[in-house]
């Protein structure tokens, strides 16, 4: 009953926040800029309410794609986006992963083993030790708790956060969240909580973890409240509340049928702190914040929360650091955030179809000004198993742009997987990975909104299901769980009711009633009608409240 009423009482206090917004009258404005010379702003590109003439109403690619050497027109129609912008070409070179070098790579699937080895400024590999052998006498546990802790700092962190793993090096990586497991109780259970849930998914341990688990999320819940009630302490609120949502995000159970808070419902209180003006969130936060909040918002159909502070950052040039911890271009996802907003204006029927065909344009062409002066594409790795970052984070970024397009395209009444612009984008995306090994060592996990947009899309008759398919059987037991096993949840029952011939009659009255499926006639000749399933209606149908990032 007390666990019960900790966990009422923080509805309660985040129902509070949400509904009692901060005082100031502004958006906060997390504006630091990280790396001020990220890239190369072009000043000149159009925001969404900023006419691109001329448009058409119909929406055409005109871009030449080059994958391994080999012209790929992108389609005559999804019916007219005419881009302003210069064609797209990119190459992709032939990968020479670790493994067809001769390198010998680590196998594990029961935690995350760094396989490659990260290259320092001056070239030479960096030393690495687990991080949690400074942290005995640094935050006291009993010796049951100890090793979820080691769990969580040697094993969970590396998983979830890959890319910030390879771009800054030692225990300086983690300096903000040693810090939080230092002086944050909450912070600290619920990443206890984190670690058993990574335990029990990863090693198979079904509900021999569930007393760990939940010990620690109502110990995590119960701190918060008290902080709550405490007085201004909202850093710490923030700190474990991102954590809430992100932990359980990249570890949770496909099916977890232990209670939880949604993480849309702890959002709404991270996005009423952030806007009092006694809380200000570090550079780490600020980039998670980010992170979640954009797509998140493309996994509810909503406005992201700080939609207007993305697109000040974006006409700035100001980078929010999400390229450093989760690998694409901040740009870019500045753009997938103009392209949720866009999305709700359209289901909220606040825009026409006429208008709709304009932003989609314009928007296509600010993707297009993203694009690198040098587009090949080539392996991270070198001979020798160093992984090189700029060119990691070029092929996640080259990922993540398509998968933007795609995103973009669905918006159009018009558009299927049938139509040769999605076909072609989707080819795009399988021939890419061919740039990354699949299996636990890989970065497929960094990919889980790209590989879910383009699996969305796709055909049945699409390679990319079978490059999809065989690269999540390479991840073991990795893919069980997390966004990654989500993912692919979601994915396998929509080709499942997309590819039903009885999902493909319109005069069905059961598919009808139900109201999954809306008609979308193909462009593609040769294509019949099609009864379309979005995946958003297919996932609250099924109360499956993932957060895919």
């Amino acid at each position: 009953m007390e666990k019960h009423g900790s966990l009422q009482e923080y509805m309660e206090r985040i129902r509070e926040l949400a509904q009692n917004p901060s005082a100031t009258a502004e958006e906060y404005d997390f504006n630091r800029p990280v790396f001020a010379n990220q890239y190369n702003y072009n000043p000149f590109v159009a925001p969404l309410l900023t006419p691109v003439t001329p448009y058409n109403v119909d929406i055409r690619t005109d871009h030449d794609t080059v994958l391994s050497n080999v012209p790929l027109p992108y389609g005559t129609s999804l019916a007219t986006v005419n881009s302003m912008a210069p064609h797209l070409q990119f190459q992709v070179t032939s990968p020479m992963t670790p493994t067809s070098a001769g390198v010998e790579w680590s196998q594990n699937t029961l935690g995350y083993t760094q396989p490659y080895t990260i290259v320092s400024p001056t070239g030479l590999p960096y030393q690495q030790k687990p991080v949690s052998a400074e942290l005995q006498t640094m935050i006291p546990l009993d010796a049951h708790d100890r090793p979820l802790l080691n769990n969580f700092v040697d094993k969970l962190l590396p998983l979830v956060f890959p890319i910030l793993e390879v771009h800054q090096q030692g225990p300086a990586r983690l300096q903000e969240i040693m810090h939080s497991l230092q002086t944050n109780k909450s912070y600290l259970h619920c990443c206890l909580s984190a670690s058993a849930i990574h335990l029990k998914t990863s090693r198979g341990l079904t509900d021999q973890m569930d007393y760990d688990i939940m010990r620690h999320r109502y110990e995590a819940i119960s701190q918060l409240c008290r902080t709550l009630n405490g007085g201004p302490s909202n850093e710490q609120v923030l700190d474990a509340t991102l954590a809430m949502i992100f932990y359980h995000s990249s570890v949770g159970e496909t099916d977890d049928y232990l209670p939880d808070i949604p993480w849309s419902a702890h959002f709404k209180a991270v996005s009423s702190l952030v806007n009092k003006p006694n809380c200000a969130p570090t550079q780490f936060n600020v980039s998670l914040i980010t992170w979640i909040d954009i797509l998140g918002a493309t996994m509810l159909g909503q406005t992201p929360h700080f939609a207007h502070t993305y697109r000040t950052k974006h006409l700035s040039g100001t980078s929010s650091g999400l390229q450093q911890l989760m690998g694409c271009d901040d740009r870019v996802m500045y753009l997938i955030s103009e392209i949720a907003c866009l999305e709700s204006l359209r289901l909220e029927g606040r825009i026409d179809d006429l208008a709709l065909s304009q932003h989609v344009s314009a928007l296509d062409a600010q993707l297009e000004w993203t694009e690198p002066a040098d587009r090949t594409l080539e392996t991270p790795y070198l001979m020798s198993g160093l992984v090189q970052p700029e060119q990691l984070t070029k092929i996640i970024t080259a990922l993540f742009r398509i998968a933007a397009r795609l995103y973009l395209y669905s918006l159009m009444p018009d558009f299927g997987c049938y139509a040769p612009t999605s076909i072609t984008l989707v080819a795009a995306v399988g021939e890419i990975l061919q740039c990354l090994p699949a299996g636990p060592e890989g970065f497929d996990r960094c990919l889980i909104w790209p590989l879910f947009i383009a699996g969305a899309a796709s055909a049945p008759y699409s390679g990319y299901r079978k490059i999809l398919t065989d690269r999540v059987a390479a991840m073991g037991r990795l893919s069980d769980f997390g966004s990654l096993g989500r993912m692919y949840r979601v994915l396998q029952e929509l080709w499942k009711q997309s590819d039903d011939p009885i999902a493909r009659s319109s005069s069905n009255p059961a598919r009808a009633r139900d109201g999954l499926y809306s008609t979308a006639h193909e462009s593609a000749e040769s294509a019949p009608q099609q009864i379309r399933l979005h995946w958003r209606k297919l996932m609250q149908h099924k109360k499956w409240d993932y957060l895919l990032m």
